[in-house]
């Protein structure tokens, strides 16, 4: 039975950049944009679940509505899980404001407006697309989590697409290492992958747990697990539980990005530009990987309001 109904959404409100910016790019197994509707196939304990979420208005009026498409699960956990992805509870009003009192990211950012920085859909799913990455490009690094997906998640076919849900840590805790090693990961990446998912799984590294912390005591604690630097929990407190008052230190991308886009010289200049945006700091780094979806095509610049 196919269920849905609205989401609340600020204005402005822009649905494929916020997940263009999700998805990184559009090989991505699990996050699909397709005719202007994001699709995301949930692992739930009824079976796989295959949401739909689409602006029915514009940018500046939007009428966000959510819909099951195929399978089951709790509604509300999963519009709650949707409205989390896709920061339909945040004010895009301050980010907004911030960016443009940067001249240098006026263009930028008026080319994004609406954009909200998405967060990974399941706790796991944050160290699944932070590990691959380390020391690999951005398309490598896709490929690889590409594999894992294929090998360990759900899949589920419908209208004539197949989709696929990230992978559940019991699923990963229980697999042989070098299965998941065959998906092009290092030994060392590999366990680390498997080692925290049956952290999770047992229910000794939760969610609920971490972000209850001071995002400095969040971040101690998670670079005390295998294969998780600095870097690395800085990405998974951004993109894993929505914390940005982080700007993940030594990310070469998104600074390299920002050092053009701010036509800097220095990366002490960057730094201080970091420092300016305070509690809003990580937002430079959507902004930056925002640019280069711009520069590539995937994302359409918004028009005026």
């Amino acid at each position: 039975m196919t269920t849905g109904g609205p989401l609340a959404a600020k204005a402005p409100f822009n649905l494929k950049a916020t997940v263009r910016v999700l998805q990184r790019r559009p090989a991505n197994r699990v996050e699909v944009l397709e005719n202007g509707a994001y699709r995301r196939l949930f692992a739930t304990p009824t079976g796989p679940a295959l949401a739909e979420v689409e602006n029915r208005g514009s940018i500046d009026t939007p009428d966000v509505h959510w819909t099951i498409r195929n399978g089951s699960g709790d509604d509300e956990q999963l519009v709650d899980r949707l409205t989390s992805m896709l920061r339909l509870d945040l004010d895009p009003t301050p980010l907004q404001q911030l960016a443009e009192s940067e001249p240098a990211l006026r263009p930028t950012t008026k080319a994004l407006r609406g954009m909200r920085p998405p967060r990974f859909g399941e706790w796991y799913e944050a160290f699944g697309n932070v590990i691959p990455f380390q020391q690999v490009s951005l398309e490598a690094g896709i490929a690889i989590v590409g594999r894992f997906i294929e090998r360990f998640g759900e899949q589920l076919e419908f209208d004539e697409r197949r989709y696929h849900s990230f992978p559940d840590p019991a699923a990963v805790a229980d697999a042989r290492l070098e299965s998941i090693r065959e998906c092009g990961l290092s030994r060392t990446k590999a366990e680390s992958l498997q080692r925290i998912a049956g952290l999770i799984a047992s229910g000794e590294l939760s969610e609920a747990r971490i972000a209850a912390l001071a995002t400095e005591d969040a971040i101690a604690e998670l670079k005390e697990l295998p294969g998780i630097g600095p870097w690395s929990a800085g990405l998974v407190m951004l993109r894993g539980l929505g914390r940005l008052d982080v700007f993940p230190p030594g990310d070469v991308g998104a600074m390299r990005g920002l050092n053009k886009l701010l036509r800097l010289e220095s990366g002490d200049e960057l730094a201080h530009v970091v420092e300016r945006f305070g509690e809003y700091r990580g937002y430079l780094y959507f902004h930056a990987l925002g640019r280069s979806l711009l520069d590539k095509g995937l994302i359409q610049p918004a028009p005026e309001p």
